[in-house]
């Protein structure tokens, strides 16, 4: 099975502080963005690279992935309103050929090439999966005035990351109904759960983290000196 990866990488700069995409803004010296595009293009497996964003960044990222050298194709694609809409739009632009896909968030750069691998291997095979983490921390569900109701049994939570991979067909399926009934889910996952289908977990490393804060510029820093 061909297995293509879409990048969502229409991020915001809000909890960033930042004026724009907070995948443009520097870590160790190159933008998040370029972090992310190395290590899909360390993966052998994934044969062709969309990247979903807006208008404004198009020029920023079309030097990123000029200097990244790509050697399989690397497209750009117009984004949507909502990251929903946007994966929408990334299935829309795929080749036809596309079997598989694996949906990525520009904004985990730490991602390692072999979790990709993991990723892909399993779409290969049929299988619809995420990569998550499971919770370490206790867990409580707390009410609109700040009250306590419930401690979930951490033992069956995980925390859902990116990538995420499934069948293109089924993907496209899902959201084709998502969009007929008013579905807004903050997850392609969430899709298949809501039609009943299976999607299954892989671990992730710790490092997979999603770079939101300023606080996690400097862990990525921290992360990208380590592996040098």
């Amino acid at each position: 099975m061909l297995v293509h990866l879409l990048i969502a990488a229409a991020g915001s700069g809000r909890r960033m502080g930042a004026s724009g995409n907070k995948l443009l803004l520097e870590v160790a010296g190159r933008p998040v963005l370029a972090w992310t595009l190395d290590a899909a293009l360390a993966c052998a497996a994934i044969r062709w690279i969309g990247i979903v964003g807006q208008p404004v960044d198009a020029e920023a990222v079309a030097a990123i992935v000029a200097a990244a050298a790509p050697d399989r194709p690397v497209q750009w694609i117009l984004g949507g309103d909502s990251r929903q809409e946007s994966v929408r739009r990334g299935l829309e632009a795929l080749p036809a050929e596309a079997e598989g896909a694996l949906i990525h968030d520009g904004a985990r750069a730490l991602v390692e090439p072999e979790l990709l691998e993991r990723c892909a291997a399993a779409v290969a095979a049929g299988r619809a999966v995420i990569a998550a983490a499971p919770v370490t921390d206790t867990i409580k569900q707390v009410d609109a005035a700040g009250t306590i109701t419930a401690t979930p049994d951490r033992s069956q939570l995980w925390a859902a990351q990116t990538p995420q991979g499934f069948p293109v067909g089924d993907l496209r399926q899902a959201h084709a109904t998502a969009r007929e009934r008013g579905w807004s889910v903050t997850d392609d996952a969430a899709l298949f759960e809501r039609l009943g289908l299976a999607v299954q977990v892989l671990e992730a490393p710790p490092s997979n983290i999603k770079i939101t804060t300023p606080f996690d510029l400097t862990v990525a820093e921290a992360v990208l000196a380590a592996r040098r």
